[in-house]
């Protein structure tokens, strides 16, 4: 029997598998990134400009895969739209650290920062979903990056 919870969190990824937020043509973006999770097959491009201030100014995806995978870029446009990059990297170091948990649990604050996408804790224990989770981060870190910016390392 799933708990309310899982219904709840089961049914915020469908929400979001289904309004596929950000979705769109991948085009006037300063820079993008394709990616592929060869597992399964899934795959986004992903775009991003940012704005004088550093601030994500625009995000825009267009991909193909399970709902995992396209309800984390739906939620992945949502956190960082208009995001500073500091704020990126914050949210970019919460996910990677709920995606490895193994669903062991991670504190308040790493769920509280991810808003909806505390929802994809539970896929954390399936490590061919992990992939899933993360293709969009992973799109969103190699776009950024072309950029200037590590969203992964250490603040320069």
């Amino acid at each position: 029997m799933m708990s309310s919870l899982d219904q709840l969190y089961q049914q915020v990824i469908l929400d979001h598998a289904r309004a596929r937020h950000g979705a769109g043509p991948v085009e006037d973006v300063e820079a993008s990134s394709h990616q592929v999770n060869p597992t399964c097959g899934d795959e986004v491009t992903l775009g991003v400009s940012l704005d004088d201030q550093g601030k994500v100014a625009r995000l825009v995806w267009d991909g193909d895969g399970c709902s995992i995978s396209q309800a984390s870029l739906s939620m992945l446009t949502d956190l960082v739209a208009g995001a500073s990059l500091d704020e990126v990297r914050a949210g970019y170091a919460a996910m990677e650290k709920m995606m490895h948990s193994r669903n062991q649990g991670v504190g308040e604050d790493v769920l509280d920062l991810l808003g909806d996408a505390a929802a994809l804790e539970s896929t954390s224990q399936f490590a061919n979903r992990v992939k899933c989770a993360l293709l969009g981060w992973y799109a969103l870190r190699d776009a950024v990056a072309k950029l200037g910016t590590d969203i992964a390392g250490e603040q320069a």
